[in-house]
């Protein structure tokens, strides 16, 4: 069964631009390792900069492999070039009722095809 999730990350000083490019590409690299399913993710920027992902991997032993894929970890050190990971808690808006952020472009196939 897949589990859903929500990342969040707050881009280093100057590397906003590149924490949104990594963020267009994070869940398709995923998919094509088989790790993600074909779920349309989400994409987000607070008003301070904080970015949100919201996706899904196909299972809990999809999540426990990826720190031992090379690939994965790679990637995940080009994240750390970039950004801090924060708690949900942290975002602007976290304690409103209904929190609106600013939509980001994400790779990945139309709304609505989950397999």
């Amino acid at each position: 069964m897949g589990r859903v999730v929500i990342a969040c990350f707050r881009p280093l000083p100057g590397k906003a631009d590149a924490l949104r490019a990594l963020t267009e590409t994070h869940v398709q690299r995923l998919r094509d390792l088989g790790l993600a399913t074909s779920r349309s993710g989400i994409a987000m920027e607070t008003a301070d900069g904080d970015v949100v992902e919201v996706f899904e991997w196909v299972s809990e032993e999809a999540i426990a492999s990826a720190h031992e894929n090379a690939e994965v970890r790679a990637m995940w050190a080009e994240y750390e070039q970039c950004c801090t990971y924060i708690p949900m808690s942290e975002l602007a808006g976290a304690g409103d009722l209904f929190p609106d952020y600013t939509p980001l472009p994400t790779v990945g196939p139309p709304l609505g095809r989950v397999g």
